[in-house]
C-alpha cells in the first residue's frame, strides 16, 4: 500500500523495519535477540541501532558489554518517543492513501 521512512544527515533514520527492531530490542533486552526474531544478522542489526543513534539528538538504545551478568540493550526516552512518534506517523500515512486510493482503479 505505500511506505514511508524518515531520512537524515546519513540515510535512512527510522523505517517500519528500524521501529520493528527497537521494539523487540525493547521486547528482549537485547540486540541479539531483536535480529534473531527478525531474521536478521546481530552484524546488521547493530549496524542500524549505531545508524539510529548517530543521527539521533540523543540515542535510542544503550547497550551494557557482557560480563559475569551479561550485556544487554535498552531503549532510551528517546527511543520510546521515536517509537511513538514514527508509528503515529505510520498510521497517518496509511490513512492519507486509503483515502487518497478511493475511486483510483487501473
Amino acid at each position: 500500500m505505500g511506505r514511508v521512512w524518515i531520512e537524515g544527515k546519513e540515510g535512512t533514520f527510522l523505517g517500519y523495519g528500524r521501529v520493528v527492531l527497537l521494539e523487540r530490542i525493547k521486547q528482549y533486552g537485547s540486540i541479539s535477540e531483536a535480529a534473531k526474531s527478525m531474521d536478521m544478522s546481530y552484524r546488521h542489526a547493530w549496524e542500524l541501532v549505531d545508524s539510529m543513534n548517530h543521527q539521533s539528538r540523543r540515542p535510542l538504545v544503550e547497550t551494557a558489554t557482557g560480563g559475569k551478568g551479561g550485556g544487554g540493550a535498552r531503549l532510551t526516552e528517546a527511543g520510546e518517543r521515536a517509537i511513538g512518534l514514527f508509528w503515529n506517523f505510520y498510521n497517518n500515512f496509511r490513512k492519507f492513501l486509503k483515502q487518497e486510493m478511493k475511486g483510483f482503479r487501473i
